[in-house]
């Protein structure tokens, strides 16, 4: 992969991915009466409910789907697969789409739009391990099996102990962590990808 093409998604990654955490704690800290483990993360994002943590939600929310879309440009440009930088355009619509379509907007348009980017974030993390060195392509597989478990755990309504919203944050940290390893290492990495 060129040296400019893997230094530029990595940073659109990685700086994408920076913006929206911050953006995730700027608006659990403005909602007021937010429960971590009680509330979903979209709730955040819901105008009839969270006021101004809705705008900050929903305007970072879209900044990092673009991001995503945009690092996935930059990514095709050098890898072999197709297949890798079109789950990452998934994930980018996917979650542009439901940041733009709150819960209080349409609810099954914005559950469709979460499950749509959740599994081809799902596949991008697996999918990573073929195009990065150990040892970040072993934590890519350990994210997955994070993610793994977190949807099988959502789905059947086990929330262990964590609530809806600390059981769906297991859904959704392990790919923000992942997004913010692999721009790092595509920033980092000069060498060729496999």
């Amino acid at each position: 992969m060129n040296y400019d093409n893997k230094k530029t998604a990595g940073l659109l990654l990685f700086v994408g991915t920076v913006q929206f955490v911050l953006a995730i704690i700027i608006s659990e800290a403005v909602y007021s009466g937010y429960s971590v483990r009680q509330q979903q993360m979209s709730d955040l994002g819901d105008w009839s409910l969270a006021g101004n943590s809705a705008a900050i939600w929903n305007i970072s929310g879209i900044l990092w789907g673009l991001f995503i879309i945009a690092g996935a440009y930059f990514i095709q440009r050098g890898f072999k697969s197709r297949l890798f930088p079109s789950l990452l355009v998934i994930i980018g619509f996917g979650w542009t789409g439901l940041s733009v379509v709150s819960l209080d907007i349409s609810l099954p348009v914005h559950i469709l739009f979460a499950w749509v980017a959740g599994f081809s974030a799902l596949a991008s993390v697996f999918m990573c391990y073929k195009f990065v060195k150990s040892p970040l392509s072993y934590v890519s597989v350990i994210l997955g099996a994070v993610m793994v478990a977190g949807f099988v755990l959502f789905g059947s309504g086990s929330y262990l102990g964590l609530g809806l919203g600390g059981m769906q944050r297991i859904l959704i940290y392990p790919l923000l962590l992942w997004l913010l390893g692999f721009g790092a290492y595509l920033i980092g990495d000069s060498s060729d990808t496999k």
